[in-house]
């Protein structure tokens, strides 16, 4: 079975970018926290930490794609640096390339816009596994982590409410008098749009086992739907997960499996303070799981930062290039 992995990558620090975001959002659109934090573009190097915990621990994998708008991440002096007897190829994939009949949608800075098209990627093997640039790999893997020996996509996720969990919502502050945007929301859209009124999945915040031929399938036969949710530059509320969508399509048919997330995933969020950090640096260490998410580490004080950085290089036996 010949899998690959889809990284999806900003750097947000780029001029340019930010330039092109300032043009396309109103000011308050453009920095509003649930649609287009500094946070979600900021660039703190993760890419490095993704990729090399691919080659160390999934070298197994067919090709490594990079999803980026006009930009290059710059790996090749750093892979050949650390991997000099051969890595796993890696592709820069342009947004022009995965929006190719759709450019009137480009420029996006928007996630769920993106991974809704990810599928179109040139070459892209029916079975891939997405990933965010703060998703790493903590141990070895093997294929069957992610996929059945059939096939199918391991979903890490729980089951959850869409009448408790929309109704919870009602409750929640509105910003400019709209709806909040929120992680939750796009899953119980997700999950409405492939069937379910009650329930939905919840993935963990890891990466995602996915089947390629199922987005060309429903895509092709729903054109409009993916291009109405490919068409929002920011987040909005009206967005679906497409990860979503296909996990409750393939659960309906028993063509996914289902994992719990808890013992396999460590995730740490930042909010500054060193009695948070020091806590989950200490669990970090006594954690047996293989997959982590290191989010948001530049909110993190550059300390902090400088000591994730000095575990993960040495726990993926690498040198990175900005220590």
């Amino acid at each position: 079975m010949k899998i690959d992995a889809v990284i999806t990558w900003v750097d947000g620090n780029d001029p340019n970018h930010r330039r092109k975001r300032m043009e396309y959002g109103a000011s308050a659109l453009a920095t509003s926290v649930d649609k287009a934090a500094e946070t979600r573009f900021a660039d703190v190097g993760e890419i490095f930490w993704c990729v090399a915990s691919l080659n160390r621990y999934a070298s197994w994998l067919n090709k490594i794609y990079i999803v980026t708008d006009e930009q290059d991440p710059g790996l090749d002096e750093f892979l050949a640096a650390n991997f000099p007897e051969g890595h796993v190829p890696v592709e820069v994939v342009d947004h022009k390339v995965i929006f190719r009949g759709y450019e009137d949608c480009l420029p996006t800075f928007n996630s769920i816009s993106i991974e809704t098209m990810t599928w179109r990627i040139p070459g892209l093997s029916d079975c891939f596994i997405e990933f965010n640039d703060d998703l790493l790999l903590l141990d070895h893997t093997t294929p069957e982590d992610f996929f059945t020996k059939d096939g199918k996509p391991i979903c890490y996720a729980s089951f959850s409410s869409v009448i408790f969990d929309r109704f919870t919502r009602l409750f929640k502050a509105r910003r400019n008098g709209t709806k909040m945007v929120t992680t939750k929301g796009s899953h119980m859209n997700g999950a409405m749009l492939a069937g379910h009124r009650f329930k939905y999945l919840r993935p963990a915040h890891c990466q995602k086992a996915l089947r390629r031929d199922f987005y060309e399938k429903f895509f092709l036969g729903h054109e409009q739907i993916m291009r109405n949710n490919a068409s929002h530059r920011f987040r909005d509320a009206e967005q679906f997960s497409s990860q979503v969508l296909q996990y409750m399509a393939l659960y309906d048919a028993s063509a996914c499996e289902i994992r719990s997330p808890k013992g396999a995933l460590f995730f740490m969020q930042p909010d500054g303070s060193d009695g948070y950090f020091n806590k989950k640096m200490c669990r970090l260490n006594q954690f047996k799981g293989k997959f982590a998410c290191f989010n948001s580490m530049d909110v993190a004080k550059p300390k902090q930062r400088d000591e994730l950085v000095s575990w993960i290089s040495r726990r993926l036996d690498v040198k990175f290039p900005f220590k």
